[in-house]
């Protein structure tokens, strides 16, 4: 029977962290760009807009319907096949459209019910000091919702975080891929498995450990 090899453990560690700004880079270009749809859409549903909230209805109903690694292999190796103008895309990129598109469609309800969660009398407030849906909107409302939806929009950037990891699928090297690279060559699949679960579990503690300290700062601003 095998034993432990703690060697082998801490001497992996080095290796794995040459890929470390590969998965955070995807996990924060993807916020970025999720966090964007998100309030679009979430804008959208809020107001009622017609076609339009139907559409994005569809878009969260699917996204949230079905499992990110289809979704990742229907961008990846589906979309070249019916829209040839993909046929270039690469690995990387493919992985944070579809995390982009996926986490967007959670994050834009967690948006929009922090929306609903505004006292109604601010627009009524705004809307008698003369300023129109878009500035409520834009300097009164989107700002309050932010801020309650910080915990919720933080916490699909953990799980985010975490599914970078589906990523190495699709041959994007990136500290899973690498761990499973390292345990397919010296078969040591516990160790190798081990460095990369607490190598995300640190990643995820110290993002925890920020999304703290925003809170903080933002219900003493409030």
């Amino acid at each position: 029977m095998s034993t432990f090899d703690i060697d082998y453990t801490l001497g992996i560690f080095p290796i794995l962290f040459k890929y470390i700004d590969i998965t955070i880079s995807m996990a924060v270009i993807s916020a970025a760009i999720a966090l964007i749809i998100a309030v679009l859409i979430a804008v959208i549903t809020t107001y009622k807009i017609k076609i339009l909230t139907q559409l994005c209805d569809l878009y969260i109903s699917f996204f949230r319907g079905t499992p990110l690694l289809v979704q990742l292999y229907l961008l990846y190796f589906g979309l070249p096949q019916i829209l040839p103008i993909f046929s270039n895309l690469d690995a990387y990129t493919a992985s944070i459209a579809g995390l982009a598109l996926h986490f967007s469609a959670y994050m834009a309800e967690s948006i929009r019910g922090a929306i609903s969660s505004i006292d109604k009398g601010q627009f009524e407030a705004a809307n008698s000091l003369g300023m129109t849906r878009t500035q409520t909107f834009s300097y009164i409302v989107l700002p309050q919702a932010i801020r309650v939806a910080i915990p919720s929009l933080m916490n699909n950037f953990i799980d985010m975080i975490k599914s970078t990891s589906l990523a190495f699928t699709l041959g994007v090297p990136e500290i899973m891929a690498k761990a499973q690279i390292e345990a397919s060559s010296s078969y040591k699949y516990f160790e190798s498995f081990l460095a990369v679960a607490i190598v995300y579990w640190v990643i995820v503690v110290t993002f925890t450990f920020f999304q703290r300290k925003i809170e903080a700062k933002l219900n003493k601003a409030y």
